[in-house]
């Protein structure tokens, strides 16, 4: 089975008063490291329907982010045709940056909120990070290898944004600056709209995450050439609406939401996080 659906015991009453909830799991790991999570919803609202995607589990997850799009795509439209009322998406990590590229290349998506994670929506730049990955690998010469044909074969290398090596970013990258539209392409249009039809965008990040670099780009805040961080709405990803952030905020329809202390790894392990950050976005 592509997902695991896991179907509430409550009376019946209840199934309806919550939507659906999608969740698709971070790097490395797979859906087991989200049942936390799939259990605080069901404690709270009995009677959601979660489906917690079991594809590109562990390694697999390293496999280019275009084939994971393609593939989760294809899931979520069987679930959009069991729910045409809607339902919620929530990824984590990288699972949230792939969920935001499945709805924008699904025109007729359902899904009525999207919920990031501490995602590299703006992408990701960090010696750290790739430490976890790639033992030999350092951020200053990552772009060696991620910015040529065999590293575009790589998830990690697919969201991987220099700051010093735009041109290279611009010239090799198949899928951050397009999904961004930081490049133009035939489907630009559609990834736009398919984000402008979200009921809420919750984006959600903290400096102590130690991960995702820089932190902001969980709010599509992200590094200049002099490695500031330029936050989201200073940048022209939003101040030109290129996907619909600054509209979906002038509607009241996007929420920034900076939550200190937390860890990368905690997120979604974090009880009170889940409780107190995620919960509230799932009525």
């Amino acid at each position: 089975m592509p997902l695991q659906t896991l179907q509430p015991v409550v009376n019946l009453c209840l199934t309806f008063a919550y939507r659906p909830v999608v969740i698709v799991h971070g790097i490395l790991t797979g859906a087991d490291s989200m049942l936390l999570m799939v259990n605080e919803i069901q404690r709270h609202h009995p009677g959601t329907v979660v489906y917690n995607a079991d594809r590109f589990e562990g390694w697999s997850s390293l496999e280019n982010a275009w084939h994971q799009v393609f593939e989760f795509n294809g899931d979520l439209q069987k679930i959009c045709e069991k729910h045409p009322d809607g339902v919620i998406l929530l990824g984590y990590s990288q699972g949230g940056l792939l969920a935001r590229a499945v709805l924008q290349i699904y025109p007729e998506h359902c899904v009525k909120k999207f919920i990031s994670l501490s995602s590299p929506q703006a992408g990701q730049f960090g010696t750290d990070f790739l430490h976890l990955i790639f033992p030999s690998l350092v951020a200053k010469t990552a772009y060696q290898l991620f910015y040529t044909y065999v590293g575009q074969h790589t998830s990690v290398g697919n969201y991987w944004n220099d700051p010093h090596h735009q041109d290279l970013f611009e010239e090799f990258s198949i899928f951050l600056p397009y999904i961004n539209n930081d490049l133009p392409s035939t489907n630009s249009s559609q990834f736009r709209e398919s984000m402008l039809q979200l009921e809420q965008l919750v984006l959600i990040g903290g400096p102590d995450d130690g991960v995702i670099t820089p932190w902001e780009s969980s709010h599509f805040g992200y590094y200049n050439g002099s490695d500031e961080v330029i936050p989201c709405k200073k940048r022209k990803i939003y101040l030109e609406d290129r996907i619909g952030l600054q509209s979906l905020d002038r509607d009241g329809r996007l929420k920034l939401i900076t939550v200190p202390g937390v860890k990368h790894y905690e997120w979604h392990l974090n009880i009170d996080v889940v409780d107190e950050v995620v919960l509230p976005h799932l009525d």
